[in-house]
């Protein structure tokens, strides 16, 4: 490829090659609705998602603190870096060369390029060192043990680090600076102050980024006395422990194909499982789960089915509950996490978020040990067996009853799996759940939904004030409410927003948040000079602290796209419909109130007569407005 000839150039050459969701997506979790994408904003606190990415625009906004931008204003306020900064990172990243003379051409480019440089030597050493050195035949053995082939030490360049303290530096002092050792996370200073290599008779197991380049390195001590077991490179310009995941070069095509990623402990549990075929394995680089390592996972799994296969002593379960909080973190208001099988599918409207499954053998083996005792073949069985999350918890919790439990030990033992019950969503499923646990500790069934019941009872200290039925037809009325909200919200020329206004002015509004928004908007619209993107931050801001109704905004944004470039005569007909439909249903449950209340009078009863002339001239009214509008 022509490399660009001025700087200009190569930032529009950066722009074409920049995918606004592929910027974006490395640090919110996105969930697309209609054309555009939504997630929790990372420049502000909120469980509701008010930020939106327009593929089709390039751009992303926030209606809640109203940042927003291109694919590299979003890089820059993620990175806190200038623009020039984030110019010379995406160069690097896409390999073009930014012209002489330009604002590339300074130290922090150039040191950039020469930890890359050095980090990839660094990975040739010691590989080379593992094949030629007498002194590496412990690290060989090791190798051997745990079932690493010369085809897979080729396949991920496994290596061996010397004895000497300063071997590294002296292989390659004359092509690089004392101070580039030290960035590249391969040199440490004592407390007398000696430069010394970090990394020093262990094995050494490259890390990479997602393109497949070395960024830094993990290290396995080879004698029983050498701690700590494991020593990894620390936070360099290049790496960031909690944002990258150790495998993900290879696993990622795997988990675009697959849709499932499975996320083990080690570095070795990795390798055993690639290198046998399930490609679609990585593990955090010595550090717990983070909520940016589910962010990259969210990139390369659309339906975000994630098994944990995390050792089942105790330290394992630790680290399987730190990881589900993360992920359920990472998918705070994007909706609900799986909490049932298929066998109940039917019974969700919605799309679930995220799928959690625990990958758990009977022998409580980790998977590199299983792999190499059993084959990949029946490691994959247990991945098609895996159970979800919430059925891992109860086994695990139900483990512990014993049939000589006295009523204190039930007690507790249901303090500890209520929690889990309480989590499904759906009353069916969590029913079935109930009759479970309760055949399982021999506990009456009708205590246990009580004690749901109040639980849930508890919890739910916010209630509508609308309690009547809810009937198909106020459903129809809701949605036409709805509806007629999102025309404010469609992008329309302000004939067309005076024309909506005069129309809902005196239409009566069933739901009580609605009627909240409806209110705001008539307050606000005009304020705003009939500017969408600031009426939708405006009406954010107005109910910052109602999730409720920020919940509704976002809805209403949806809805919105359906109805944007409709023409004047339409925007018109959409709002006499479903203003018709809204009248249609009062004058309904006007009839309903008649009927009912004329069959408790006598037909001479004078009231009665009085009541029922009056209503039929109200309905008659109404009809007539309705047969206008239509």
């Amino acid at each position: 490829m022509t490399q660009p000839k001025t700087y200009s150039e190569a930032i529009d050459e950066i722009r074409s090659r920049l995918d606004i969701l592929d910027a974006v997506q490395s640090r919110v979790v996105l969930k697309k609705r209609g054309a555009n994408y939504w997630g929790c904003c990372p420049f502000h606190n909120e469980k509701t998602p008010s930020f939106c990415v327009s593929p089709q625009k390039g751009i992303f906004k926030c209606f809640g603190c109203g940042e927003g931008g291109d694919a590299i204003t979003f890089l820059m306020k993620i990175n806190n870096q200038s623009f020039s900064d984030v110019i010379k990172d995406l160069a690097l990243q896409f390999g073009i060369e930014l012209p002489k003379g330009s604002a590339d051409n300074n130290k922090y480019n150039e040191e950039k390029q020469q930890i890359k440089k050095l980090l990839e030597k660094a990975c040739d050493y010691y590989n080379n060192n593992l094949l030629t050195l007498p002194e590496a035949k412990g690290a060989l053995e090791y190798l051997e043990k745990r079932g690493i082939t010369k085809d897979i030490i080729d396949e991920y360049k496994l290596g061996y680090s010397k004895k000497g303290y300063t071997e590294l530096q002296n292989e390659f002092k004359s092509e690089f600076t004392p101070i580039i050792f030290e960035k590249a996370g391969l040199t440490v200073q004592t407390e007398k102050g000696d430069t010394v290599d970090r990394f020093r008779h262990r094995i050494m197991i490259p890390i990479r980024d997602e393109s497949g380049s070395v960024i830094a390195f993990g290290a396995r001590a080879i004698e029983a006395n050498q701690n700590p077991k494991y020593l990894n490179s620390p936070d360099t310009p290049l790496y960031n422990k909690s944002r990258i995941l150790y495998g993900i070069n290879i696993a990622k095509d795997s988990m675009i194909k697959e849709d499932y990623v499975v996320i083990m402990e080690g570095y070795f549990d990795v390798i055993s499982a690639q290198a046998a075929g399930l490609k679609n394995a990585v593990a955090s680089c010595g550090t717990a789960l983070t909520v940016d390592h589910v962010r990259l996972i969210a990139k390369y799994s659309k339906s975000r089915k994630i098994y944990l296969a995390f050792d089942t002593d105790s330290a394992g379960l630790k680290a399987t509950q730190r990881s589900t909080d993360v992920i359920k973190e990472a998918f705070t208001g994007l909706g609900n996490i799986k909490m049932f099988d298929q066998a109940y599918s039917s019974l969700s409207e919605d799309k679930y978020t995220c799928e959690i499954r625990v990958i758990a053998p009977f022998d409580s083996k980790d998977p590199d040990e299983y792999i190499r005792e059993y084959g990949i073949d029946q490691y994959k069985k247990y991945i098609k067996q895996a159970p979800l999350l919430i059925d891992f918890e109860l086994e695990q919790a139900l483990k512990d009853y014993k049939p000589d439990f006295s009523p204190t030990d039930k007690l507790a033992l249901v303090k500890k799996i209520m929690p889990l019950i309480e989590e499904i969503p759906n009353n069916i499923v969590q029913n079935e759940y109930i009759r479970y646990v309760s055949d399982k500790i021999d506990l009456d069934e009708k205590a246990l939904i009580r004690e749901v019941n109040r639980s849930k009872s508890l919890q739910n200290t916010v209630k509508s004030e609308f309690t009547g039925i809810v009937t198909k037809s106020s459903n129809f009325c809701e949605k036409a409410q709805k509806n007629l909200l999102s025309l404010f919200l469609a992008d329309v020329n302000k004939n067309n927003t005076n024309f909506l206004l005069e129309n809902i002015k005196n239409v009566k509004f069933i739901n009580k948040n609605l009627i909240i928004i409806k209110e705001a908007i008539d307050k606000l619209i005009y304020q705003v000079n009939n500017d969408v993107e600031k009426l939708i931050q405006s009406l954010y801001n107005e109910f910052a602290e109602d999730n409720e109704l920020k919940d509704i905004i976002t809805d209403l944004i949806y809805i919105a796209e359906s109805f944007k470039g409709l023409s004047d005569k339409d925007f018109k007909a959409a709002v006499q419909e479903n203003r018709a439909k809204i009248e249609q249903y009062h004058t309904n449950c006007e009839k309903k109130e008649f009927a009912s209340k004329y069959k408790d009078l006598n037909d001479d009863d004078v009231e009665s007569m009085q009541f029922q002339m009056q209503l039929r001239e109200k309905i008659k009214k109404k009809q007539t407005i309705g047969e206008k509008l239509s």
